[in-house]
């Protein structure tokens, strides 16, 4: 009996064509169809991307549920969209790239989207914690010239931290970094290492 599984997918490389992030997802997706029945939803953040948190959004959002206005609801349309296709993901996977040592601002917008108090973390007298449990992530990741985990690598340790933060401790990034020096290799090493991902996903899984 195959596993049912909902994949929410956020592509967040300005590139469609020839972007290696996005087709390192794609060899995720195709190497967990294997054994398992997936249901992937999309969000490319290249063409539709979100907006910034404004001041509207910040009232909007600190007004509590029951006391917002309609702009208010309006202004937090998008982002109670997002959360809820998060909230309804058993996996959530995003391809990027790094950008000037970080994540693209589209990808930012996102997270600061779906970063929502009393949705996906909540204050406590001990500090934050996630809401976001039983849930997993897998970030692909490519860079031209920053080695993942470096000192100048501010993507990598950004999003395993926010990851965490609203709950998703388990995150597996595929990197194909410094494609400058080698490209082919490094890309045959990420592929490599997802077969191994999803060999070891489909045993958790079974």
């Amino acid at each position: 009996m195959l596993n049912q599984l909902s994949i929410l997918r956020v592509d967040a490389s300005a590139r469609s064509d020839g972007s290696v992030s996005r087709q390192l997802g794609d060899e995720v997706i195709q190497a967990l169809s294997a054994g398992n029945e997936l249901t992937v939803l999309t969000r490319d953040l290249a063409n539709a991307a979100p907006g910034f948190v404004d001041s509207d959004w910040i009232a909007a959002n600190t007004t509590p549920t029951n006391q917002r206005n309609e702009k208010q609801k309006a202004d937090l349309s998008l982002s109670d969209q997002l959360v809820s296709e998060l909230m309804s993901a058993d996996v959530l996977l995003i391809t990027t790239p790094i950008y000037n040592f970080s994540v693209p601002a589209s990808l930012k917008a996102w997270i600061d989207m779906i970063a929502r108090a009393g949705l996906t973390f909540r204050y406590t007298e001990n500090g934050p914690v996630g809401l976001l449990e039983n849930k997993r992530a897998i970030v692909t990741l490519a860079s031209g010239g920053t080695s993942v985990d470096s000192p100048i690598d501010f993507a990598t340790p950004f999003l395993r931290h926010i990851m965490g933060f609203i709950g998703i401790h388990q995150v597996d990034v595929i990197a194909a970094d410094a494609l400058a020096r080698d490209a082919q290799h490094t890309i045959k090493a990420a592929s490599d290492n997802i077969v191994s991902l999803s060999n070891n996903f489909h045993r958790i899984n079974d």
